[in-house]
């Protein structure tokens, strides 16, 4: 099956936009929350939806009171600097690996489709509590040197176990496409609710990119609510059979 792309208001294609940010659930939660955040700080507009296959069966209520099936939303913001950044965020991603290498593909097709040069994928990594930093990985040699002229701390020996899931995917496949697709990541202490982890992301892709954005204030109450609402209820560990005999973090 192939990607099904929902437009959302007048819009057949995907804007002019400087860069594309994309995370899903995974440790702490942190991209995820980051660009729940930046939606909210600097306004947006839903410009699509995507079903990809493999998404859990799960059919939501919207923010319009709709039910609507399991989907990805794409979303644009204008930042305070007039700068235009796409934001693509899902509630869930497959299970199995397979389904995360196709559900990987069928997006990056459309993103190639769709004209976009440069990904941002958002992920978290548990570290030591003392440990707070953020940095890229690269996918390519040359973007690489890209970024590092732009100021951007690199690194070339983390994560050293590799990573798995759909946004270490997406943040790999890049020059399979055409496209520059970095992963940016922030440590963590892990599944608690880091609320400073997103924070400092945000701080660190503003200010590396030139975006704009307008920056969450410490402590934000806002964004403490959104990773206790976002938190798990439970401790099943929906990736263990993945991840049970990798010593790869997940995305």
């Amino acid at each position: 099956m192939a990607l099904h792309v929902e437009w959302r208001g007048k819009h057949q294609h995907l804007p002019d936009h400087n860069v594309l940010l994309i995370a899903f659930p995974g440790i702490g939660n942190i991209g995820k929350v980051a660009i729940e955040t930046i939606r909210k700080l600097d306004g947006t507009t839903e410009v699509a939806r995507l079903h990809p296959t493999g998404l859990p069966p799960l059919a939501s209520l919207d923010d319009d009171g709709l039910l609507a099936p399991p989907h990805l939303s794409l979303n644009q913001t204008i930042t305070q600097d007039g700068v235009s950044i796409l934001t693509l965020v899902g509630s869930a991603q497959p299970n199995e690996p397979s389904q995360q290498s196709g559900m990987a593909t069928e997006l990056m097709q459309f993103f190639k489709a769709q004209n976009v040069h440069d990904l941002l994928v958002l992920a978290g990594m548990i570290d030591a509590p003392e440990r707070k930093v953020t940095f890229a990985v690269a996918s390519s040699a040359s973007h690489r040197i890209d970024l590092e002229q732009m100021g951007v701390d690199v690194r070339r020996d983390e994560p050293s176990s590799g990573a798995i899931g759909v946004t270490a995917l997406l943040a790999s496949m890049g020059p399979l496409y055409g496209m520059n697709s970095t992963c940016i990541i922030t440590t963590t202490v892990g599944s608690s609710g880091d609320i400073l982890a997103s924070q400092r992301m945000i701080e660190r892709i503003d200010d590396w990119f030139n975006l704009g954005l307008t920056l969450p204030k410490e402590g934000n109450e806002w964004l403490k609510k959104k990773l206790e609402a976002i938190a798990p209820k439970n401790s099943e560990d929906l990736v263990g059979e993945i991840t049970a005999s990798h010593d790869a973090f997940y995305m």
